[in-house]
């Protein structure tokens, strides 16, 4: 059964399974808060259903709390940064505080940021750098088991691979497009398996190459050991976008890319992330960057509605609204992720209450 969590208790509850695993109190309040904020955006892929596979891989040794990001080069507009395996909210926050006080110096920064374990959404990031008066630009690799299959492909080759773009609109609320070039992400498939549901034809294949509605093939092993894969967007466009997020945030970052056999056994999940922050005050366009922006965006919104939609939306607005109402509300998290999360107390010495608490309901402390 499915229960409902205010924000603040949620954040409360995986921020002491962090602390015992390992994290100072700030490292895991930050992570905690980040975690929370994705389920609050809608993005319950990359919220608190990650914690069991954090702790696992702090287990195992691929996640290094308390890590702080470590500038190799400063040459004042380009920055290269190593993550050391930290948490990839804690690294990601610093490399971005970095970043945009090079572009607010220099007017622009190429940053890249190498072996951050998993950096999360990757919009936050962009909302930082909008909150700055900065146009973003993110291409993020995975290392962790490959579960996205090549155009014309028949097995996982390579990971899930996010792009992200972050651009300021005047007095309004700003553009943020931040998205898997699979065409769902893997940790959505981990969500609809944890609830017994089936996804949408053309997402995925099993692992005999073949068309399948199951999300399970991608999240527990199939016959003879094997997954199946997920597919990329928009087919040999959104191939293409993955592999220039491969070769952008994983190779040019010296991060890594993807060309092994498997380990299912690990768990970190390793990301590279080439970020290209500008300043539009300093381009000399700010002005007119300001004027057509807001004029583009009024003339998107401003035509005929579509029948089975609501109101014509730009990137960033469906995920400002389910935050609205998600902190009201409450951020429900399914039974099965809920015992997962409890499990992965258990592990470091920490117990949990077995079922959710409804969110009517008062706790001490």
């Amino acid at each position: 059964m499915q229960k409902t969590l205010h924000a603040a208790e949620l954040r409360s509850q995986i921020a002491t399974v962090l602390r015992a695993a390992g994290s100072s109190s700030q490292e895991a309040d930050t992570v905690a808060a980040n975690l929370v904020l994705a389920n609050l955006t809608g993005h319950d892929s990359h919220g608190v259903g990650m914690l069991p596979r954090y702790v696992d891989a702090v287990l195992e040794g691929g996640l290094k709390p308390n890590s702080s990001v470590r500038v190799v080069l400063d040459t004042g507009s380009l920055l290269t940064l190593d993550g050391q395996r930290g948490y990839g909210q804690v690294v990601g926050e610093q490399a971005m505080a970095l970043g945009i006080a090079r572009a607010q110096t220099h007017g622009s920064c190429i940053m890249t940021l190498a072996a951050a374990h998993h950096l999360g959404r990757i919009g936050h990031f962009a909302e930082m750098a909008v909150a700055a008066g900065l146009v973003s630009m993110h291409f993020v690799n995975v290392l962790s088991r490959p579960v996205v299959a090549p155009f014309g492909g028949a097995d996982g080759r390579y990971g899930t691979n996010p792009c992200c773009i972050g651009i300021p609109l005047k007095g309004r609320s700003p553009f943020v497009l931040d998205f898997a070039t699979s065409r769902v992400a893997q940790g959505k498939m981990r969500v609809a398996y944890n609830e017994g549901r089936r996804v949408e034809i053309g997402t995925l294949i099993d692992e005999d190459g073949r068309p399948t509605t199951d999300p399970g093939v991608v999240v527990v092993p199939q016959s003879k050991g094997l997954f199946g894969a997920l597919l990329a967007f928009g087919e040999h466009k959104g191939y293409g976008l993955a592999v220039a997020c491969e070769l952008l945030g994983g190779a040019l970052t010296g991060s890594g890319t993807w060309h092994r056999p498997t380990d299912p056994a690990v768990r970190a999940v390793i990301n590279g992330m080439l970020t290209i922050l500008i300043d539009p005050a300093r381009l000399g366009t700010q002005a007119a960057f300001e004027q057509e922006a807001l004029a583009f965006i009024d003339w998107l919104t401003a035509g005929p509605v579509a029948p089975g939609f609501d109101a014509v939306q730009i990137a960033g607005d469906p995920e400002r609204a389910r935050r609205v109402q998600r902190e009201a509300a409450g951020i429900t998290v399914d039974a099965q992720t809920w015992r997962e999360i409890v499990g992965a107390g258990h592990k470091v010495g920490v117990t949990l209450p077995d079922g959710v608490p409804q969110r009517h309901e008062r706790h001490a402390g």
